[in-house]
């Protein structure tokens, strides 16, 4: 009985020095992720309307909802939202700058966990570009990857819904901006 509690007091001791090492290891990694994040999503905004000299934020209930995309002269001239959708492996992040008419111009996959080699093949250049120039009614025109239809979807799929989700508030925001 004895040495079942010295055993017990020996793994207690043990989880409790490796959590506490976790947990500094935590505090010292995790604004430098932060602020590396926030640069990969800054990287991603340019890329997705680069005509667009600032972005600012657009919240509801302390989330980001969407970004309204300025030019040098400061004049409305896009938006950027943010999605994500469920895909094989995990969730999907992505952002999508639309013009002033909701025309997509770009997609960025700003992070997936799909399968190598053959998910994760929806980060790349030849299907991202399908969407440039397609708005709601023409996402049909879409091709998904063979053998990665559930990834392909997720994608189309979160962009569909969420400029359909946003579209009376963006439309909003061109006809403040006229």
């Amino acid at each position: 009985m004895k040495e079942t509690i010295r055993y017990a007091f020996i793994l207690g001791l043990i989880c409790f020095l490796s959590s506490s090492v976790l947990a500094v290891v935590n505090g010292i990694t995790e604004p430098k992720i932060k602020i590396q994040k926030e640069k990969e999503e800054s990287r991603a905004l340019k890329e997705a309307l680069p005509e667009s000299s600032s972005f600012k934020p657009v919240f509801q209930e302390d989330k980001i909802i969407y970004y309204t995309a300025y030019d040098s002269d400061e004049k409305l001239n896009g938006f950027v939202i943010k999605s994500q959708g469920k895909g094989y492996s995990a969730n999907i992040e992505l952002l999508a700058g639309l013009k002033l008419n909701l025309e997509i111009v770009n997609v960025r996959i700003l992070s997936q966990n799909e399968t190598p080699g053959l998910g994760n093949r929806i980060a790349e250049p030849p299907f991202l570009e399908q969407f440039k120039g397609k708005n709601l009614d023409s996402f049909s025109q879409v091709q998904a990857i063979t053998g990665a239809t559930v990834s392909s979807g997720a994608v189309i799929n979160a962009l569909k819904n969420r400029i359909s989700e946003l579209k009376e508030k963006l439309l909003v925001e061109v006809s403040y901006a006229r």
